[in-house]
């Protein structure tokens, strides 16, 4: 059993670890009276800061999602040091945003998805998802998160922003990099400034292609939502090409990134588990909600996100000063001995799933979690009923990273 003060998340060595040794590290953070606390890591194009406390446990988390008053997002959600600037804005979009900015862009984005849009994203899911099961009919095997799970939501995302194909590898690209975390597959290994480097040209990639796309949409308006996105109007306020360019990359990222591991950490737990494939198989419309839900929860895509205390308050006993850092870790929260029973086990038909998965309540629960489930179902049930002999066949290469619970490759076979 670990003690707590054998565990260091700033440690880069610690989520180089294997996966049971992390969790048994939360537990025993779970289980302390207090919260613990971290230095930050050191990064060289930032100074470094005064550190953050680690919150482990389910309800302390939904506790701080609740109080947006006294715990913001504005002061950087993706980002343990403080970025210069506002790239914590340029990156995070609204979830690094407070009202009255976040309301103002959830409004006019909410607008923007209309009951027909939606009607025929749902439509295009279903379309995207049969065209893969055939190419991996055909293929016979291969990497799973590049013929399947990364495909997906891509083509979603940009075929719903209205981006053509011949920008699919550099949308693919430039999300890899940003969400890279640690990788040196992705990013430049132990140089700040070349890290740095490396995220704002990914970023001011996809920002300039969406906001020439912008520009465009609003002298020619077409069915996509780029052109609802500049041509909205909610009480005389629209998006600007700023936070155009910023929204689009948050879509991306957290609409592509996220959904592509849930889909590939699927596929590894139904091999792994073949005794909740055939329960899912057996009668897939009665179990797959709960099962995309599972395999959320058990996952955990996103691992944490940040807040920041506005003032002097507390959290479930524990004095909190104005201005300390909170990562809030969902990967841990989804574990939690008290609010999951058996929670370390992968069970399609656990009820009730009350995960952290998709964010805790509150302002900045993910607007694209209607999206998530509705790709992850269709994907399973063309996969189940298309291909029921698909496996992976070897072991996924995992992402290094502490933000993201990533697969960057898995082999199958058909």
């Amino acid at each position: 059993m670990l003690n707590a003060a054998d565990v260091d998340l700033s440690d880069w060595e610690f989520w180089r670890r294997p996966l049971d040794h992390r969790h048994e590290a939360f537990k025993a953070l779970r289980w302390e009276p207090e919260l613990v606390h971290f230095d930050e890591p050191d990064i060289a194009i930032v100074p470094q800061g005064p550190g953050f406390y680690a919150v482990t446990r389910h309800a302390d988390i939904v506790e701080v999602s609740r109080r947006p008053q006294d715990f913001c997002s504005g002061r950087g959600a993706i980002s343990i040091v403080d970025l210069p600037g506002d790239m914590h804005e340029y990156f995070g979009s609204m979830i690094s945003m407070d009202d009255p900015r976040h309301a103002k862009i959830r409004r006019i984005v909410s607008q923007a998805f209309t009951p027909r849009m939606i009607r025929r994203l749902e439509d295009k899911v279903d379309q995207v998802a049969s065209e893969i099961v055939e190419d991996v009919a055909a293929a016979g095997g291969g990497d799973f998160v590049l013929d399947v799970a990364a495909r997906l939501p891509l083509k979603i995302i940009c075929d719903m922003m209205g981006i053509g194909e011949e920008s699919y590898r550099t949308v693919f690209d430039a999300t890899n990099v940003i969400l890279g975390g640690n990788d040196p597959e992705f990013l430049p290994a132990n140089d700040g400034e070349q890290i740095a480097l490396a995220l704002l040209t990914a970023g001011q990639t996809l920002k300039e292609l969406v906001e020439d796309l912008g520009r465009r949409r609003r002298a020619e308006p077409s069915d996509d939502l780029t052109s609802a996105l500049v041509n909205a109007n909610v009480d005389g306020e629209s998006l600007t090409d700023q936070e155009l360019g910023s929204f689009f990359i948050l879509l991306v990222v957290a609409g592509n990134e996220t959904t592509r591991n849930a889909i590939a950490h699927g596929l590894d737990l139904l091999t792994r588990h073949p005794e909740q494939r055939a329960l899912l198989a057996e009668d897939f419309e009665a179990h797959a909600p709960a099962a995309v839900e599972e395999i959320v929860r058990y996952v955990s895509p996103v691992i944490w996100m940040r807040r920041t205390a506005t003032r002097d308050t507390v959290l479930n006993d524990h004095e909190i000063k104005e201005g300390d850092k909170l990562l809030l870790y969902y990967w841990s929260a989804n574990r939690d001995e008290l609010v999951f029973k058996d929670s370390g086990r992968f069970d399609i038909t656990r009820s009730p799933n009350p995960h952290l998965g998709f964010g805790g309540p509150g302002p900045h629960f993910c607007l694209g979690a209607h999206l998530a489930r509705r790709e992850i179902t269709v994907m399973f049930r063309q996969l189940l009923s298309g291909l029921p002999s698909i496996q992976a066949s070897g072991a996924p290469d995992r992402l290094e990273s502490s933000f993201l619970n990533g697969i960057k490759r898995l082999p199958y076979t058909v």
